[in-house]
């Protein structure tokens, strides 16, 4: 069981590294483990589907440049393997004065980040895209899109394993012993040698960086977004996709309406902190996911600087009254009774000691293990690009023993 590279995680960013790898170095032997039973279980296959344009990205980050890079690579690859999307389209809307001037920054950013298509609309223009929608301004991003990134695991899977990868599941990832040859990964069924690991692990990526760097300075906080969906008879009220202006304090978007690739349309979600890493309920508790987070200095802090936002978010995670409240504000004929229960994700939000939410993604480089320890949304529409990022990392440890590759 010797490899040249070893992937933990099979979400959407650790099969798009595992492609990558193999598209452009056939020879390197390369494996992907996953836990579950099956692929795309966790943050992949639980998200609303969105194709982001990169609008929100501070200019320059790593979040920005892979968004955009990103987006290309995905409508290509959709296009050339046949898996279904559709550019709708959505706008951002301001509902009050307040909002006007984080709605401007988030225009700026969108024409320095290249999307010279997107444009100002005012009060009067918001119907015309959708009809039910109230705001005084809004910004229409034509870019934006929905899928379903579970439909691009499947395929990035399908190409993987035809360019002789091997996806091995059932496999949870207990220890990683690092030699001066590479590494030794050690499961819940068995023990795999690699010369290098790359950790794609997502909502566990801290506790497996920890495996080989037990002084990381970040730790997975998890949050849990929580969803209703329109009731069919109610699905007109949103056409595409309708976004507020998010608050620039608190690092996600705030309750939207997204119309789903497979029909129906999503409301939500909120951003709970959730107990226990994979608690898709509100019941569901872990005691070590709960003790880990709660000793973590920078989660008392984040705490102590977000209670009151939090609050609001657990009372509308209870309260199907302040849910609806909370959309009444972009669709103000949204009654209770036009909702049903819906899904729930929960994202891994790093955190460092200091109490900084990690706003870019952040990957972090030892002698024979590549940690991908934030990559939180945009990384589905990313995917294509973190997977090229990290596999020229990985692709660069093997310079001496192969061509070099130029990854396209």
């Amino acid at each position: 069981m010797q490899y040249d590279v070893l992937i933990i995680g099979g979400g959407i960013v650790g099969l798009a590294t595992a492609l990558r790898l193999k598209q452009n170095n056939s020879r390197l032997k390369v494996i992907l483990l996953e836990k579950e039973n099956s692929l795309a279980k966790h943050q992949t296959g639980n998200n609303s589907g969105v194709i982001h344009s990169g609008i929100y990205y501070k200019p320059g980050s790593l979040k920005a440049t892979n968004c955009i890079r990103g987006y290309n690579d995905l409508i290509r690859f959709c296009e050339e393997n046949g898996v279904r999307y559709e550019l709708c389209g959505k706008i951002i809307v301001a509902t009050s004065q307040a909002e006007l001037p984080a709605l401007e920054n988030i225009y700026k950013r969108g024409i320095e980040n290249g999307l010279s298509k997107i444009r100002k609309i005012r009060k009067e223009e918001l119907n015309e895209f959708e009809p039910h929608v109230n705001g005084i301004q809004g910004i229409a991003v034509p870019y934006a899109g929905i899928i379903n990134y579970t439909e691009v695991c499947d395929k990035y899977a399908q190409l993987f394993k035809a360019a002789g990868g091997e996806i091995k599941l059932g496999e949870k990832v207990l220890d990683i012993r690092i030699s001066s040859n590479g590494a030794d990964v050690i499961t819940s069924n068995t023990t795999y040698s690699t010369k290098l690991v790359v950790n794609c692990a997502g909502l566990f990526s801290d506790r497996i960086a920890a495996l080989t760097r037990p002084k990381i300075d970040v730790r997975i906080i998890p949050f849990r977004g929580e969803y209703y969906e329109l009731k069919k008879e109610k699905e007109y009220l949103v056409k595409n996709l309708v976004y507020p202006v998010p608050d620039p304090n608190f690092p996600f978007l705030g309750v939207h309406f997204t119309r789903m690739i497979k029909g129906g349309v999503e409301a939500g979600p909120n951003a709970v902190f959730a107990f226990k890493r994979e608690g898709y309920k509100r019941t569901d508790f872990d005691w070590k996911d709960f003790s880990a987070s709660m000793a973590w200095p920078g989660f008392r802090k984040v705490a102590l600087k977000y209670w009151q936002t939090g609050l609001g978010e657990y009372y509308r995670s209870f309260s199907k009254a302040a849910f609806t409240k909370a959309l009444q504000k972009l669709v103000p004929e949204i009654r209770e009774e036009d909702l049903k229960t819906g899904g729930a994700g929960v994202r891994a939000q790093a955190c460092d000691r200091t109490g900084g939410l990690i706003e870019d993604f952040l990957i972090l480089e030892d002698k024979h293990i590549i940690n991908v320890c934030n990559a939180p949304s945009p990384a589905a529409t990313s995917s294509l690009s973190i997977g090229r990022t990290v596999a020229e990392m990985a692709l660069n440890r093997f310079a001496s023993n192969y061509a070099p590759v130029t990854i396209n």
